[in-house]
């Protein structure tokens, strides 16, 4: 007998697309468009010039590239021949780029030379010795063979992606066809680097399971061929590469690309392309308002989108948006990269306060509960505690931390988010804010251990502590409390500069605050309570009264 739910394959997924809509459009982007047939086609291209640079089933490819085709077709082209993607945040910097690199253990690392502003190539070359031939010898990265330059120019120690592309024939369709009829679909896809409470960020290793969350996400958002889905959310995190990457490919959606996100640029092109879906945090939405209020489009296409609307400050974002952005109807969701998209939604038949002030009802396959973090006993109804959950999409592991994989479950079996929540009378949730120290800076997750451990390396700092400040704009920016070391000299202005280009512009403390004394626990620990209650004392943030 069959299995009652089929396993797929990432891979599988475009060829199944092209067969149903070969001539149907797929996706946009600046003035490149390519039916489904054709991006089929550019994926496979793409997997045998991958072949071609040996890349083999297994290998861990890391890709630090900005929206564009060539990012889709990467990422099924890797999955089509059983390697797994290394997605990196763009935003990153050199020691965030050596760290995950390394610890994933690519093989290959494929990036931009540059990229508007930012030269992706010199920060390769600061971190990775890069060889007189093509392959890289660097004994820090000893799984690390290449480094793949997507742009128009030929670099020493480099492989262009175009001449990758040139030796694509040399690949033959049953070749390709073998090694993709072999990949397991309980095997690795993708491991997804997340910020966790241990200083540096773990990556989130995910199997081809994940078709099913999306697909059945899909039919209750009632997504089909019919849709254009907005795609201006970045392809390296979970929330764009599930909503629209592998939505396009489970449902038939079209998809309209942008490098980055520009609310009247996303605006014009709803207008234009005749957009049904936008998603985003609180910061897209506040975007999307603003330049709508600045500059009216018609929008009438609009359909609906998810919007992280659970948090208290999201709420009164969500209602603007509903009405600016008419005829929107915003849906609002839970979820992490641990878990994935939409373990909990809501309706699009919901009344408003369940679409716009709930964080949904469990999606199916999963369950969800709220817990009191100290002692593990279920609560009640609208008494806050510790979100967990359990399902059959949750990751496979942290990669490589089996401590901390095993730590983040609890004895049953359920994953401890580390996020506050509360239950609602009638099943749906809310998502209330962080028992972690964590910060969310504009929708990413920002560990201030990161920051903490970098800055204590400044000679003229004694100790530091990074909290997080609400802003009208991002939800939170980082302040770093800082002690300076007997007689030292250092200014705000020296602390943020310390870090620049160090790590992600989203990671850098926005203000600093200098203390002779830090409060303290009785077991020594600092009270970040307390740092954050000054922070907002000293820093109120713009547009709220005294």
């Amino acid at each position: 007998m069959p299995e009652w739910y089929p396993k797929r394959r990432f891979g599988d997924l475009p060829d199944d697309m092209a067969r149903r809509f070969p001539n149907r459009e797929a996706l946009v982007f600046k003035d490149e468009r390519y039916t489904f047939a054709e991006v089929r086609d550019e994926i496979d291209r793409a997997a045998k010039a991958l072949m071609a640079l040996g890349v083999h089933s297994g290998d861990h490819v890391s890709l630090w590239l900005n929206n564009r085709p060539a990012w889709l077709f990467l990422m099924f082209a890797l999955a089509k021949i059983g390697a797994v993607q290394v997605p990196i945040n763009t935003r990153f910097r050199t020691n965030d780029l050596e760290y995950v690199v390394r610890q994933s253990d690519s093989a290959m690392l494929i990036t931009h030379d540059v990229s508007g502003p930012v030269d992706y190539l010199d920060m390769v070359r600061e971190v990775v010795a890069l060889p007189d031939g093509d392959v890289v010898g660097d004994a820090n990265f000893p799984k690390l063979k290449r480094v793949v330059i997507v742009g128009d120019g030929e670099y020493p120690g480099t492989t262009s992606w175009d001449s990758a592309l040139a030796r694509a024939d040399s690949v033959s369709d049953a070749a390709l066809r073998a090694r993709a009829g072999q990949v397991d679909p309980d095997e690795p896809v993708f491991i997804m680097y997340t910020s966790g409470t241990t200083g540096f960020p773990k990556g989130v290793v995910h199997d081809h399971r994940l078709i099913r969350n999306v697909e059945e996400r899909a039919f209750r958002m009632a997504v089909t061929e019919r849709d254009t889905i907005m795609s201006y959310l970045p392809l390296f995190h979970a929330f764009g590469y599930s909503e629209a990457a592998l939505m396009s490919m489970v449902s038939g959606a079209r998809q309209i690309l942008t490098e980055t996100f520009d609310p009247d640029e996303v605006l014009d092109l709803v207008e234009s392309e005749q957009g049904t879906i936008a998603h985003g945090f609180e910061a897209h939405m506040q975007g999307l308002c603003d330049a709508q209020e600045a500059k009216p489009r018609d929008l009438s296409s609009l359909r609906t989108g998810l919007f992280a609307a659970g948090m208290h400050s999201a709420t009164p974002g969500a209602y603007r948006g509903e009405r600016v952005l008419k005829p929107l109807k915003a849906l609002s969701a839970f979820g992490m990269t641990e878990v994935w998209v939409g373990a909990c939604l809501s309706a699009l038949d919901d009344d408003p306060p369940h679409r716009l002030e709930s964080s949904g009802y469990p999606a199916p396959g999963y369950e969800v509960k709220v817990v009191d973090p100290e002692t593990g006993e279920d609560l009640p109804a609208g008494i806050p505690g510790e979100i967990r959950v359990r399902g059959y999409a949750l990751m496979q592991g942290y990669y490589k931390k089996p401590r901390e994989t095993a730590e983040s479950y609890d004895a049953d079996g359920w994953f401890c988010t580390g996020d506050m929540g509360e239950r609602q009378a009638d099943g749906y949730f809310r998502f209330l804010g962080r028992f972690k120290d964590m910060l969310k800076v504009g929708g990413e997750n920002v560990d201030p251990m990161e920051a903490e451990g970098l800055l204590l390396t400044h000679p003229a700092i004694q100790q530091v502590a990074v909290v997080g400040l609400p802003d009208v704009r991002l939800g939170e920016v980082a302040v770093a409390f800082v002690e300076r070391r007997a007689d030292a000299d250092v200014e705000e202005a020296d602390v943020i500069a310390f870090c620049r280009g160090k790590v992600a512009s989203f990671k850098l403390p926005r203000h600093v605050v200098f203390i002779d004394e830090f409060p303290m626990t009785a077991s020594g620990k600092i009270r970040k309570v307390e740092l954050r209650e000054e922070a907002k004392r000293l820093l109120k943030p713009p547009g709220q009264a005294g």
